[in-house]
């Protein structure tokens, strides 16, 4: 049966025709069956089956409370059941609890999750009925080996020496002996098959065990059918860290598990399909197919299991295989794509099996399925749903900021939607692709949002399209995955503990199931050793404690992974708790720094700067040099300084402090910079790379205080023309700390007289008139500079930030508002890439085959076409031909009113889209000079030299430049290993701008909780058939509203031409007046208002009522930080 309710002739054809369409199996069951105990169980099971296949009834759903309440009866009805039951409690949503006139034996177990079971015919339900006897011993033997392995790998000593042999990469555990089944005749075991179906999500670890797992290419004694113990190095500490549980022996710990568990407990109902989503909440298509043979006869792997790690590297060399990093749709978890290697759509995975125990972020080798197989892709007005929204996968060096994509957890604040693409007749999510396609099956749109499906008859539903008379254009290739090349995912995640259902079973007296937030991750077997001891006695205690579990194992026959919790986190939908968790997630490490590593730093405090170092640099003390960086700024990595000269022309200088100093190459101290990467900010603190006495004292360019730099300096016509340029170590002795503030009101005021009460500290050495020119002459010539690298083709995305002013003595945020970049801004930013892209040069002119760039490669070509052709149907006349053509487009094509503004932020966020990350990587491994081009500065090298406090990927750049003087040796690492840095540089780069995101978001959804609901003027940014996406043009947040859940007595989704387009029909608020229409356009001005909704940390996005004629604003018939990257 699809999702639709049509089910397939009892007898299957070849011709694979659809039979009559039917009701699903429950609801003929209901008319057979004349029990009213039976038919009164079965109507609660069908209920609650539906909406958990729309996410409604997990604790984790994204679903809008208002939303769940206004889709009950739409669900009971299309399927031919009885509108009464304890689904319409929406109190009772997500519970383990039946009606009272269930059958005890019902009683006694939750409702069935898995949609599967509604696809049996009702011939086919008997063996569905039936338990598989014979399956849980090899569960617990499996849950026994994969613990130990876990466990083997806590040791210290061994788990060092494992980290120093590479093999710190996380194994599959080897396929458990098979059992005979066995047949029941009892009623369907309920509850064992809900456990089954729930097999779905992961949480985080603390944060020494995340960050001694080094991801990397699995070892190569990692094949299928072998016993491999898991290799990872978590804290010996983790289990402790659970507060005052009682510490429990390893061989305790096994005691636990060592059990052979009841029959009933695990396995999958004979016929019921074995592809269950992660999160329980059902399959994709493609997961029934591929399982259909697995449900039948003895007990079979779930997972296939992988290729060879020999087989896989012919298979890429041959071009068989294709290698790419797995994306996962965050909403519709059965969704997973990997980017095509020719830039054209991407490929398609469809469903948990397809995947192949593969997390999000993970580099996999997917072999490409045969072409009828492949997705066909319809140009229809339906949505399917673009739910998935890239994680930080724009150039910094185009935004100021990324916008604040709100939602971490899909148990919180599930990913909102956030427009990928408002492509000609739809918005679908094919990976990144959103062109004007549908795809013909997938899971249902949130809210239930096919209006299309919905409404056509039944009878009249069409057949799905052949893929083999499709031509290509209307075809996404389909892959399954074959082998993880590189466990990027953490596998760690936050979430949540609770008992097994059944509480006569032995799991139920060893074992926890652990639901992680994300979806897209397994849920987990967790020992009750490593739960609080009081848990199984008061298990609602622990309803809303955060947990961070890490994933042991995960087998070819299980849904389920096997692992350990690493730390209690503390109440859900508290900031610091909830921050502790979003760190773990993404394997930030903010322990505290080793001893070993605390003896390289200076030991004899106050450190002064040894006299030989007066004689190997250039001393620049008595100059006027200053830092222009934001108020609470303690890590200053930069200085500037200008210098008249009698020639009219300015002796200019970028001074960045010299990290490398202070980090001896292959020291303990290098070696942790290196992991870490770079330094994470959120909201409330930073977490530093380096120790904090470097951070903010030794290295950091205080005023007043001599400092060892290194120096770019160039010599500028007021033009901005380079006649001269030098690079070298120096001393420095900083005259003042100016904030942006500061030094924007001395650009703003250009004739004012400053005096010291308005200004930082001053060396007496320095007047404050000097200081105001020196800024006024830097502010002229940036502009120059500013002004000449668009005219040479550069392009800029500016969106919205969110910054926010917190209580001192709390911590919590009081208000909030959208981040200025102004004048000051771009100062400093102009000659910090004036510096990035001398040093670059001048690095590869020494090293042209070992030198750390970065490049930025161009748009994805197929969603820039669409993109295209979208504005082409808005009537926007944009130039997409170049980055600087795009530029030109977006700044002359709006106005400076409040409109046109909205407009451009709502068009830039589109054009954000398309675009790719830029990327560290080494000359020596990139063949092609022509790739090493940065898109979005448009410029043939670059590199990043200016930041090195709190990106490892400066220090590599400071070495390299010290070694082309003749300094030092040059590094000691050859490509291959410098570009195995640079991907460590990029992933750890992606994971703290997420980081970043995810604490903005975090914090303005407590304040939405605390000072909600806020009232704001959005723009549309997509109109889907049911639902639209706003900009919120006040907090520069991104929500998606729905029809189902505003008062409406209709709405109407159409095509104007062929923009989409949405009429929405009010319910009058009394009987004497008219119901009022609103249209609801792409760049239409709406009021929303953000209320926060139960006790998490979600918050809604609901339109409000427009007065009595009005309708939504339409835009006109003609159409409407970084510093150095």
């Amino acid at each position: 049966m699809d999702h639709l309710g049509s089910v397939r002739s009892g007898t299957r054809d070849r011709t694979d025709k659809l039979a009559v369409p039917q009701k699903n199996a429950y609801a003929r069951l209901v008319q057979q069956h004349r029990g009213g105990r039976f038919r009164s169980y079965l109507n609660y099971v069908a209920q609650k089956l539906q909406l958990e296949e729309m996410g409604l009834t997990d604790a984790g759903s994204d679903a809008d409370l208002p939303l769940r309440k206004g889709m009950m009866r739409e669900i009971v009805m299309r399927n031919g059941l009885n509108t009464r039951g304890p689904s319409e409690n929406p109190e009772r949503l997500g519970t383990e609890t039946l009606p009272d006139d269930a059958p005890e034996t019902f009683r006694k177990a939750p409702a069935l999750p898995c949609p599967e079971a509604h696809q049996l015919g009702a011939g086919e339900l008997e063996e569905a009925c039936g338990a598989q006897l014979g399956e849980g011993g090899s569960q617990v033997e499996s849950l026994n080996r994969g613990l130990s392995s876990w466990r083997l790998a806590r040791s210290p000593k061994l788990g060092h020496a494992i980290h120093r042999a590479g093999a710190s990469r996380e194994k599959d555990m080897p396929e458990a002996g098979h059992n005979k089944p066995q047949k029941s005749k009892c009623a369907v075991n309920v509850e064992r098959a809900r456990e089954v179906s729930a097999a779905g999500q992961q949480p985080p670890l603390d944060s020494r065990s995340l960050n001694s797992e080094k991801p990397g290419p699995l070892p190569s004694d990692q094949l299928p059918g072998r016993r491999a113990r898991k290799a990872s190095e978590p804290s010996s500490g983790a289990a402790s860290s659970l507060g005052k549980k009682k510490h429990v022996s390893e061989a305790e710990a096994m005691s636990h598990l060592d059990c052979r568990l009841h029959p009933k407990q695990l396995g999958t109902p004979r016929g019921v399909s074995r592809a269950v989503g992660c999160s329980g909440a059902g399959s994709s298509p493609a997961d029934k197919k591929m399982s259909s043979k697995i449900s039948q006869g003895k007990k079979r792997n779930i997972f296939e299991a992988y290729m060879s790690k020999e087989s896989v590297s012919a298979g890429l060399k041959r071009g068989t295989l294709i290698q790419g990093v797995l994306r996962i749709n965050p909403k519709k978890y059965h969704e997973a794509f990997i980017p095509s290697p020719d830039g054209t759509r991407d490929i398609f995975i469809d469903g948990v099996v397809a995947r192949n125990r593969a997390l999000n972020g993970d580099v996999v080798a997917v072999e490409l399925l045969p072409k009828d197989r492949w997705k066909v892709i319809k140009t229809d007005d339906s949505d399917k749903g673009a739910d998935a929204v890239p994680e930080s996968d724009v150039s910094e060096e185009l935004l100021e900021t990324l916008p604040p994509q709100l939602g971490r957890r899909c148990a919180g604040d599930s990913p909102d939607i956030i427009l990928e693409a408002q492509l000609n007749d739809s918005e679908t999510e094919d990976g990144q692709e959103h062109g004007p396609c549908v795809p013909t099956d997938g899971a249902r749109e949130k809210g239930n949002e096919n209006a299309d499906a919905q409404s056509a008859p039944q009878g009249n539903l069409p057949k799905p399209q052949d893929p083999r008379l499709c031509p290509d254009s209307l075809l996404q290739r389909s892959a399954k995955v074959v082998y993880i090349l590189e466990k990027k995912h953490s596998r760690a995640a936050t979430g949540f503990i609770k008992l097994l259902a059944d509480k006569n079973s032995e799991l139920f007296r060893k074992c926890a199931l652990f639901s992680p937030s994300d979806h897209r991750v397994p849920r987990v077997y967790v020992p009750l050793a490593d739960c609080p001891p009081d848990f199984v006695t008061r298990p609602n205690d622990y309803a809303r404690t955060l947990f961070v579990c890490r994933i042991a194992a995960w087998e070819e026959h299980s849904h389920f992974a096997v692992g350990h919790l690493a730390k209690s986190l503390g109440q859900a939908g508290e900031i610091e708790p909830e921050t502790e968790g979003i760190l773990m997630e993404y394997g930030v490490d903010f322990s505290d720094f080793s001893p070993e590593v605390l003896e390289c730093l200076p030991q004899c405090l106050p450190w002064t700067i040894p006299p030989a170092e007066f004689t190997k640099r250039r001393d620049l003390r008595k100059d006027c040099v200053f830092t222009i960086d934001p108020s609470t700024a303690r890590d200053l990595d930069d200085a500037l300084s200008c210098k008249p000269l009698p020639d009219g022309n300015f002796e200019v200088g970028v001074h960045i402090a010299d990290v490398s100093y202070f980090v001896p190459e292959g020291s303990a101290l290098d070696e942790v910079a290196s992991e870490r990467a770079t330094s994470v900010y959120l909201v409330q603190k930073v977490i530093p790379m380096l120790p904090r006495l470097l951070c903010e004292e030794l290295c950091s360019l205080n005023p007043m205080t001599d400092k060892l730099t290194f120096s770019v300096i160039w010599k500028l016509t007021p033009e901005g023309k380079i006649l001269d340029e030098w690079f070298g170590r120096t001393i420095i002795c900083s005259c003042t700390k100016l904030s942006y503030d500061h030094a924007q009101s001395m650009i703003e005021h250009p004739d004012r007289k400053f005096w010291e009460d308005e200004l930082p500290p001053v060396s007496a050495e320095h007047s404050i008139e000097q200081i105001h020119q020196a800024v006024l002459n830097l502010h002229g010539i940036a502009k120059q500079l500013r002004q000449q690298r668009f005219v040479d083709g550069a392009l800029r995305l500016d969106q919205l930030k969110l910054a926010f002013t917190l209580d001192q003595d709390t911590g919590m945020p009081q208000g909030c508002h959208i981040y200025e970049y102004k004048d000051s801004n771009k100062l400093v930013e102009e000659f910090m890439l004036l510096a990035n892209m001398a040093v670059a040069h001048r690095i590869y002119r020494a090293f042209p085959e070992r030198s750390l760039l970065r490049r930025h490669p161009p748009p994805q070509s197929k969603l820039l076409s669409d993109l295209e052709e979208l504005c082409d149907q808005l009537g926007l006349a944009i130039d997409f031909s170049s980055a600087g053509a795009l530029h030109k487009s977006l700044t002359e094509m709006f106005g400076d009113d409040m409109y046109s503004l909205a407009s451009k932020e709502v068009l830039t966020n589109m054009c954000s889209r398309p675009m790719q990350m830029a990327l560290y990587f080494c000359t020596g491994v990139l063949q092609d000079e022509a790739q090493f081009r940065h898109y979005a500065l448009n410029v043939p090298l670059y590199t990043h030299f200016t930041s090195p406090i709190r990106r490892f990927a400066d220090i590599l750049v400071h070495r390299l430049l010290a070694a082309s003087l003749g300094s030092r040796e040059p590094l000691n690492l050859d490509a291959d290993a410098l570009q195995k840095q640079a991907d460590h540089c990029n992933d750890q780069r992606m994971a703290s701008k997420r980081v970043q995101e995810l604490s903005t978001n975090l914090f303005f959804a407590v304040m939405v909780r605390k000072s909600g609901p806020l009232e704001s003027e959005a723009m549309v940014m997509g109109v889907l058939n049911k639902a639209f996406d706003v900009l919120v043009l006040r907090f520069g947040v991104q929500k998606r509203v729905y029809c189902n859940a505003l008062p409406l007595q209709d709405y109407q989704f159409r095509k104007v031409g062929k923009k989409p387009e949405l009429t929405l029909i009010w319910e009058p608020e009394n009987p004497q007046q008219k119901a009022v229409h609103q249209v609801i356009a792409i760049f239409s001005l709406v009021e929303v208002v953000l209320e926060a909704e139960d006790n998490t940390l979600k918050y809604s996005a609901v339109l409000k009522r427009p007065e009595a004629g009005a309708a939504a604003k339409r835009a006109p018939e003609d159409g409407p930080e970084d510093r150095d990257g």
